[in-house]
C-alpha cells in the first residue's frame, strides 16, 4: 500500500474492454506541472507501437507521464495498429491539455490482436481533468495482465517522495529493462543525475531477472521527477530508488508463472560484472536447475552443468570455482548425507539462495528468478484459449 505519495501527480484507471472480466485495464498518470524523464525500452526487432511511439516522446528528457493499456500488446499489428496507439495517446493528452509528446504511451498482453477500440473510445470519452486522486495502488492493480497480485512500492528521500509500479510475470528476460515499471517522485534532480542514477539502477535490479528467458515486445520502464518537493542528495536518491527497484523486481520474480520459489543467484570472483552477470543468468535461466528447485531436488550438479554452458569463458576453471546453497557449500567440497539433507530444508524454502565463486578476480553480480513449476506450463499454453 502506497504511505508516501508525491506531489502534483494525479492517477485515473478505468475498464476499457481490454479483458472480459470488467476489471480496470487503462491506467493514467500526469504531473500537473512540468517534469525531467527518463526512459529505457526493450531492444526486440518485434517492438510495439507503443514503444516506438514513447522512445520519440521522451528524447529530449521531458514528459509529463504516461497511459498504459493492459491484457492487449498491440504488437505485430500493422499500420492499425500504428494508428491506433497514436489514436490513444492523442485523445489522452487532449483530455489533460497536454501534447502528444508530453506522454508516454504503454500496452502489455497478447499478442496479435488489435485493441477493441470501440470500447477504448468510449472509456476516453468519459476523461475529465483534473483526475479526482492520487490512487498509485489502484494503477498498479490495472497495469496487471497475469500477475497474481500488484507491485508498487513507496518510499521517501528526504522531504520528496518516490513510488513506484511494476507488473510482469511471464515473457521475461530484460534485454534493456524490463517488462512495464514506472517511478514518480517529486524530488528535484537535474536531468543527466536522474538518467545517469536511473539507468544504474535498472541495469542492477530489472536488467538482472528473469523468469523464461523471452524477451517481451513491450518492455518499458521510466521516471518522473516533478520537482515540487524540491532538492534532494543525489546519493541518498540513488539508494532509494535502488531500494525500491529491487523490492518490485523480488516481487516480479517471486509472483512469476506457476512460480512458488524466489531463486536468487550471487556471483562473486568473477572477471568483471559482466561475467558474473552472464553465469547468473545462465543458471537462473536453466529449466533444470529451475525444476530441481521446485521439487526440493537436491541435485546441485545442475548448478556445475549450467555454469559449464559459458563455453567462451575459458577462465571458468571447475578447480577454482566454489557453489553453494544459502549458507551450505556443496562443490568442491562434497556434501555428506547429513549436508545434503540441509540441502533440501533449504530448497524447501519459499526463497532458494545459489552462491557461486568462479576465483577469478573481483567481478559480481546478483541475478532474480523463479522455480518452473506445471503451473507455467499450463497457463502458457491456455494464455489465448
Amino acid at each position: 500500500m502506497v504511505q508516501h505519495t508525491p506531489r502534483g501527480f494525479r492517477v485515473h484507471t478505468a475498464s476499457a474492454g481490454l479483458s472480459d472480466d470488467g476489471r480496470d485495464d487503462l491506467t493514467i498518470v500526469v504531473s500537473e506541472t512540468p517534469a525531467v524523464a527518463c526512459a529505457m525500452f526493450t531492444k526486440s526487432r518485434f517492438a510495439g507501437p507503443s514503444v516506438v511511439l514513447s522512445r520519440e516522446a521522451v528524447a529530449d528528457f521531458s514528459a509529463r507521464g504516461f497511459v498504459v493499456l493492459a491484457r492487449n500488446a498491440n504488437v505485430a499489428t500493422g499500420k492499425l495498429g500504428m494508428e491506433n496507439a497514436v489514436e490513444v495517446r492523442r485523445r489522452v493528452a487532449q483530455a489533460v491539455g497536454l501534447s502528444d509528446q508530453e506522454l508516454l504511451i504503454a500496452a502489455t498482453g497478447v499478442i496479435g490482436v488489435q485493441f477493441p477500440m470501440d470500447s477504448v473510445r468510449a472509456a476516453l470519452d468519459e476523461l475529465q481533468w483534473p483526475f479526482d486522486g492520487n490512487d498509485f495502488d489502484a494503477a498498479a492493480h490495472s497495469i496487471m495482465t497475469t500477475d497474481t497480485k500488484a507491485k508498487v512500492i513507496s518510499l521517501k528521500c528526504g522531504d520528496a517522495s518516490l513510488v513506484g509500479i511494476a507488473k510482469g510475470v511471464g515473457m521475461l528476460e530484460p534485454n534493456m529493462a524490463t517488462m512495464l515499471t514506472f517511478f514518480c517522485t517529486d524530488a528535484d534532480i537535474p536531468q543527466p543525475e536522474l538518467d545517469r542514477v536511473f539507468r544504474s539502477v535498472i541495469a542492477r535490479t530489472f536488467n538482472a531477472v528473469s523468469i523464461d528467458t523471452d524477451t517481451s515486445t513491450s518492455d518499458t520502464a521510466a521516471i518522473f521527477a516533478n520537482g515540487q518537493a524540491g532538492p534532494v542528495d543525489v546519493d541518498e536518491f540513488e539508494r532509494v530508488l535502488y531500494d525500491a527497484a529491487l523490492r518490485l523486481v523480488r516481487e516480479i520474480a517471486r509472483d512469476g508463472e506457476g512460480a512458488t520459489k524466489l531463486i536468487e543467484v550471487h556471483v562473486s570472483g568473477a572477471r568483471d560484472d559482466d561475467q558474473a552477470k552472464r553465469v547468473g543468468k545462465t543458471v537462473v535461466n536453466s529449466p533444470l536447475v529451475k525444476t530441481a528447485v521446485h521439487g526440493s531436488d537436491p541435485n546441485w550438479g545442475r548448478v556445475a552443468m549450467a555454469i559449464g554452458k559459458c563455453q567462451d569463458d575459458l577462465d571458468i576453471v571447475p578447480e577454482r570455482v566454489r557453489i553453494g546453497f544459502g549458507d551450505l557449500d556443496v562443490y568442491p567440497d562434497l556434501p555428506d548425507e547429513d549436508a545434503m539433507a540441509r540441502l533440501v530444508e533449504h530448497l524447501e524454502g519459499d526463497t532458494v539462495q545459489i552462491n557461486i565463486d568462479l576465483g577469478i578476480a573481483d567481478g559480481g553480480f546478483t541475478v532474480y528468478g523463479c522455480d518452473l513449476t506445471e503451473g507455467y506450463v499450463r497457463l502458457n499454453s491456455e494464455y489465448t484459449t
